[in-house]
């Protein structure tokens, strides 16, 4: 029933719709139609007012004749940088890249292009299915400020599938981690660099110092530590009066994230009691880690289903945050499956028309059975 076709001219023509984070609305627009086509009761919220964005979340809910409690399917529309003029190319053996200059988008077009196929199944065959609800957020890929801002006493579900691993088709994530972003602005004193070095607090340095302290990288086999930006000072000649460090750390135990944290402002803290100096440090949630059991029946459903395909299964641990990460912290048990994405978040990211195929049956599977 699933229509090789119509997924992949529909991938094509999703990835070509230019949708960064905060700039969403093509595909908010498209996604609210095809939704009112098919019969969905569709809504956008006012998320993105809070961040400059040109839309909101889109929601929809279509009710089902199944017996069992409605299900919450996934996908979000934001795409990293570089993305514009995004174009998929489609091999002749049913790879689709994109033409290397830019990502192609699978992540996450191939997660709603798995839910869109599937939605149609039902639609033209008129199936039997479960109440259906569908949550495409804005804004995932920046810390998921577009679910942080969504009203989850909409959801009508208790049960979610997100449409976003990376990694063959039959994958899902049962943990993710604790993101804790942090910020350490470090405040020395300029000085001519030439005549008069000695009466400056080098900001850079103390900073240096600091990060040679940090346990970066695989800190152990559950946590990670990263800064990823430094940068201060305004000439070649002035010894810096301010340098500004950003990292993160991300661990499967929320208190080994936030101990972690505390121990690194600890690090800046002395570095620059040392020097004269002195530091502001910022911390903030990028999501909250959580465990769902493998018992559970929203895990216990997925696995049916796929070997009713006859597609392999293999429950992981992924060290990415994700939407389900708020949806866990709202009381929805969710699992993040795999849906056709690959090499994502560089210009070499792929998906293949059999893995689109197969997120598409899958969705259909859960969507249509009864419990």
């Amino acid at each position: 029933m699933i229509k090789e076709d119509r997924i992949v001219n529909e991938f094509c023509k999703l990835v070509s719709i230019d949708s960064p984070t905060f700039g969403e609305r093509k595909m908010a627009d498209y996604l609210k139609d095809e939704l009112l086509r098919l019969g969905f009761t569709v809504t956008e919220d006012t998320a993105g007012e809070k961040y400059g964005s040109n839309c909101g979340n889109v929601y929809g809910y279509l009710p089902g004749r199944l017996k069992g409690e409605p299900l919450l399917f996934s996908a979000h529309m934001d795409t990293v940088e570089p993305s514009k003029g995004k174009k998929a190319i489609v091999g002749d053996d049913g790879t689709i890249t994109s033409d290397g200059t830019t990502v192609l988008g699978a992540d996450d077009v191939s997660g709603i292009v798995g839910i869109l196929e599937a939605l149609r199944v039902i639609h033209e065959n008129k199936l039997p299915h479960r109440s259906i609800e569908v949550l495409f957020p804005i804004a995932e890929e920046s810390y998921l400020l577009g679910s942080n801002e969504y009203n989850f006493n909409e959801i009508k579900s208790k049960e979610a599938y997100v449409l976003d691993l990376s990694g063959p088709v039959g994958l899902a994530a049962l943990k993710a981690p604790t993101l804790v972003s942090f910020t350490a602005i470090i405040k020395g004193k300029a000085a001519h660099a030439g005549f008069a070095p000695q009466d400056g607090i080098h900001a850079i340095k103390i900073g240096a110092k600091a990060i040679t302290l940090i346990d970066l990288g695989r800190v152990d086999d559950e946590m990670t530590v990263n800064v990823g930006i430094m940068e201060g000072g305004v000439a070649r000649n002035i010894v810096p009066d301010s340098c500004i460090i950003k990292g993160e750390v991300r661990s499967l135990t929320h208190e080994k994230a936030v101990g972690e944290a505390e121990r690194i402002k600890n690090i800046f803290m002395g570095s620059v009691k040392d020097f004269g100096a002195a530091c502001d440090y910022e911390t903030s949630f990028g999501c909250i880690a959580y465990e769902v059991e493998e018992a559970h029946p929203v895990v216990q459903r997925f696995q049916k289903v796929c070997k009713e395909l006859d597609y392999e299964t293999r429950l992981v641990t992924t060290c990415g945050g994700s939407d389900n990460n708020n949806f866990m912290l709202h009381g929805i048990t969710g699992i993040v499956i795999a849906c056709g994405m690959n090499q994502v978040h560089s210009c070499n990211e792929y998906t293949t028309i059999e893995e689109l195929k197969r997120i598409s049956n899958i969705v259909l599977g859960l969507m249509t059975r009864e419990e």
